[in-house]
């Protein structure tokens, strides 16, 4: 009976360890980029304005408007506010009459897509791969001539950095 409860036990005991390892590779490959930035509420609310942290970290929206970044056209590139992660070349960015900044690219490998079925309809949501902040949605509704897409980003989740002058 010992040998039997005996190797029950030892089963269970392989099987969790089995288990862990394989959700910490899972994991791993989940989140597998060295330069994340991971920070506490507390963290994030400390160096964020409320507007700034209500944007990014609780997924809010800007009013739509013509201020901030909207009609903003300089060279440049615009970075995450939360991480300082480049994001849009201002190249990219064009004026679609939404209200909020428009490009229709973001430089590759710096935002994250994720399905977004709130506020009564199904979008695409842009975060930031680096700190994961809530940049805004993207749409298939962008000129035609380019990529076709309209990336619809919070001035509040962004800012613009000049391009140096030669």
């Amino acid at each position: 009976m010992k040998s039997i409860i005996t190797l029950l036990c030892i089963t269970v005991l392989a099987s969790c360890t089995g288990n862990a390892q394989k959700s910490k590779k899972e994991n791993k490959n989940m989140t597998d980029n060295k330069d994340k930035i991971v920070k506490t509420d507390a963290e994030w609310k400390a160096e964020l304005t409320d507007q700034e942290y209500y944007v990014l970290r609780q997924k809010g929206t800007d009013r739509p408007g013509d201020t901030g970044y909207t009609k903003h056209f300089e060279k440049g590139t615009y970075v995450c506010r939360a991480c300082n992660a480049q994001l849009f070349k201002s190249g990219s960015k064009y004026e679609s009459h939404c209200g909020w900044p428009s490009f229709d690219d973001a430089i590759p490998g710096t935002v994250d897509f994720k399905k977004d079925n709130s506020a009564g309809m199904i979008r695409t949501e842009i975060t930031c791969t680096t700190c994961d902040g809530h940049l805004g949605h993207v749409f298939d509704d962008g000129p035609k001539e380019t990529t076709g897409q309209r990336y619809c980003v919070n001035t509040s989740s962004i800012k613009f950095v000049p391009a140096e002058k030669k």
